[in-house]
């Protein structure tokens, strides 16, 4: 048996990184099995589709290098792959199922419906569904004489199609991930199939689209466990069981706090995203941040996910894609929820950045240089680069490291001054600042026997120069080693700081 899986969003908004998470498993699955992994638009609930979510999804997947073997854009002999243009095809099966006795016709008005739940919460006497206990008293094809359901339909009366879910049974399902579960049928509710839009439900249209794409694992997220026997007794109302997929549903993904499930407003909240891509709101004009724009690789996003209710067993934390691939199993996949740690990415993606070549690095670095209004030479913004790389996350973070290289100080921090600047390292400064002047090459060695020299010749140790000299060059106790800032700021510049630090950093 060949294996074909499938991922399956809605394009109702942006992707949550969860949905990308089952996608990448999906992916995996594939590829680890040589089967065809499918992309699959579902987007039956047309009322709440929104322009631009599909190009996003696909962008979304391609910019983590998930690449569909069959979708919207890429036939394999089982499309249409959105269900909008499959709907000719659910209607066919709805009526199978009410031909069998397995669905019927329904036609309660929404305020008929509303007032069959306020009743049952009133009386406490069930749970307040259409179910196995209430149809008989709504209007439907059970309860209606055959020729006024006939009468009703002809009339182009609105209805829908609705299970007929089976009483006192014990629903059964082999779960890769969760093992069996049983759900007694009497707690199920006679689920809407198809709608009065002409468009199938997701439960009607999942199940006739797995089985005539033949997949053979459902891989999807643990919210939809409780549709899942619903989708068993459709296999078997329809005579496909022995098509019936393997499902496998994944642990949820939860706050960093592991107290609920991720939203996007935890990301609001304390700042990181949740899409893999900006995503900007059709309707108010809102953006919510994406991966890819606050500065995120996309295979540390990707590795990110994958450890997200995987584990490989051992200590590896960081994998490219084709270990992944090799090493990914269902056996893996843990049952309890996965709690996300925003640091924790950010950690994954200083790793990949130190991986990156440095060109990639210094790229993302020059073009930040420009925005600021700097032009510098590339030979310069390398050599900072590979100085600073090791202390930031994110290319973009390299500026706030490295401002200090183009711009010089026009203010000195106030609390490392007042520890720091003594009253005699103005004289000190000054008179290294003399030293300074006949130092050539203005190299690294040549820049360390000079201050080697001007220590022994005064008497003086390196924490008596040091630091003040840190802070004439920077403006603050940071950055990186002193005589690697003046190699790159070259001798004139070194002379001007110190000058400029003398004169407006009072001694403290």
């Amino acid at each position: 048996m060949s294996v074909r899986v499938r991922f399956a969003p809605s394009p109702t908004g942006p992707l949550h990184m969860g949905g990308v998470r089952t996608a990448l498993y999906n992916y995996l699955f594939a590829r680890k099995h040589n089967g065809q992994f499918l992309l699959r638009i579902e987007d039956t609930d047309q009322k709440r589709y929104v322009p631009g979510a599909e190009e996003y999804i696909m962008d979304s997947l391609r910019w983590c290098g998930i690449q569909w073997d069959e979708g919207p854009d890429k036939d394999g002999g089982y499309g249409p792959y959105r269900q909008s243009e499959r709907k000719d095809i659910y209607r066919k099966y709805a009526e199978q199922l009410i031909d069998a006795g397995h669905a019927y016709y329904a036609f309660d008005t929404p305020e008929e419906l509303e007032a069959m739940r306020k009743r049952l919460e009133a009386d406490k006497s069930g749970n307040p569904q259409y179910d196995p206990t209430t149809r008989m008293t709504m209007k439907n094809s059970l309860t209606l004489p055959e020729a006024e359901v006939k009468a009703r339909l002809s009339s182009g009366e609105p209805f829908v199609i609705r299970i007929k879910t089976p009483e006192h049974e014990e629903v059964v399902l082999q779960d890769e991930i969760r093992g069996e579960v049983r759900v007694d049928s009497n707690l199920l509710d006679d689920k809407v199939l198809f709608k009065s839009d002409g468009m199938p439900t997701y439960h009607l249209a999942n199940v006739v689209d797995d089985c005539l794409m033949e997949i053979t694992h459902v891989i999807r997220g643990e919210e939809w466990l409780p549709s899942a026997p619903l989708h068993v007794l459709l296999y078997r109302f329809l005579g496909w069981e022995e098509k019936m997929p393997r499902f496998a549903h994944l642990p949820l993904l939860l706050k960093p706090d592991g107290h609920g499930k991720l939203s996007k407003r935890d990301g609001d909240r304390l700042g990181f995203p949740v899409f893999p891509l900006e995503w900007k709101y059709p309707e108010s004009g809102n953006i919510s941040m994406g991966y890819r724009e606050s500065g995120y690789y996309p295979e540390a996003f990707v590795n990110i996910l994958a450890l997200l209710g995987w584990n490989p067993g051992t200590d590896q934390e960081v994998f490219t894609m084709d270990e992944l691939v090799d090493q990914f199993s269902l056996e893996r996949v843990g049952k309890s929820g996965a709690r996300f740690d925003p640091e924790k990415a950010r950690w994954f993606n200083h790793l990949y950045l130190q991986k990156q070549p440095l060109e990639v690095v210094a790229d993302q670095f020059e073009a930040e240089l420009k925005h600021q209004g700097h032009h510098p030479a590339r030979e310069k913004v390398e050599k900072i680069t590979d100085m600073l790389r090791e202390r930031v996350n994110f290319a973009h973070e390299l500026w706030e490291q490295a401002s200090f290289f183009f711009e010089p100080p026009t203010i000195y921090d106030e609390k490392f001054a007042k520890k720091k600047w003594k009253a005699d390292t103005p004289d000190i400064l000054l008179t290294l600042r003399e030293q300074l002047k006949n130092t050539e090459p203005f190299s690294l060695d040549a820049i360390e026997n000079s201050l080697q020299e001007f220590m022994e010749t005064k008497g003086i140790g390196a924490g008596k120069i040091m630091p003040g000299l840190r802070l004439a060059l920077v403006g603050a106790g940071r950055g990186p080693d002193v005589k690697e800032i003046m190699v790159v700021l070259g001798k004139d510049e070194v002379l001007r700081r110190i000058q400029r630090a003398v004169e407006n950093i009072p001694v403290g």
